[in-house]
């Protein structure tokens, strides 16, 4: 994302009679990938920041960007662009066989960062804090089948795509009669349950936007109308990267 956000242009406001009264004579930010978004650069500004910090391992990647405003002030708008623009790089996942990973996760996970991380940092330049020794259900049923070899795991490149709902999701307002976890985490597959036991990852539909979402970008909308308990996994997935 933060590549596709790309660098800023700088504009000197008090080189404009116009825009000088405008800005007050201050330089501007002004980021190509926005530029139709016009008196929004101290947004933009601060929305490229929060990428930016977080693909650094500081506070934000723990936190959530939150877009609040009037009806009409071009939060949509921002989300809209935000998914266009994560459309424009690709992702890397993991894949057994012919079968990739549902939940498009990074293959670092595969690697424990106090194992591996020395190792990977020195090696291939890796920063350890892009470690997390976190893998999914699925993947952690493959690692069992192949007794643990990694090197039986393929890494295959995507594309983000919003039609397809990779890297990319949405879920909409809903409430307590219409709405539920699911929608973000997931549910059983009770058509897969005539092959696998209820537990099995391979019964599982991984159908919600965190799943989708796992090397992307997850628009709520409106999301302190969604009921508590749909809230709850994004605490997790947010301060341990992981959820239930």
């Amino acid at each position: 994302m933060v590549e596709a956000i790309g660098e800023p242009n700088l504009v000197d406001t008090s080189k404009d009679e116009r825009l000088g009264r405008i800005f007050s004579n201050r330089t501007l930010k002004v980021y190509p990938s926005f530029a139709d978004f016009y008196g929004m650069e101290d947004t933009i500004e601060r929305i490229a920041g929060y990428f930016r910090y977080a693909s650094q391992g500081l506070e934000e990647r723990k936190q959530i960007l939150y877009l609040l405003g009037p009806v009409g002030g071009g939060k949509s708008s921002l989300a809209e662009r935000l998914k266009k623009l994560m459309e424009q790089r690709p992702i890397y996942t993991l894949k057994v066989g012919n079968q990739v990973s549902p939940v498009f996760e990074s293959p670092l996970g595969l690697f424990h960062p106090d194992r591996m991380g020395d190792l990977l940092e020195d090696k291939y330049g890796i920063a350890r804090r892009r470690l997390n020794g976190l893998i999914s259900p699925w993947a952690a049923k493959r690692l069992d089948e192949l007794s643990g070899d990694i090197s039986k795991f393929s890494v295959v490149k995507l594309m983000p795509s919003r039609l397809r709902q990779i890297g990319i999701a949405k879920t909409e307002p809903g409430d307590e009669n219409n709405q539920d976890v699911s929608a973000l985490v997931g549910k059983v597959d009770i058509r897969q349950l005539e092959n696998f036991s209820q537990s099995d990852p391979d019964a599982y539909s991984y159908s919600g936007g965190l799943n989708r979402t796992t090397q992307g970008l997850l628009e709520f909308v409106e999301m302190f109308k969604a009921p508590i308990k749909v809230l709850h996994p994004l605490l997790t997935a947010t301060q341990e990267g992981s959820y239930n």
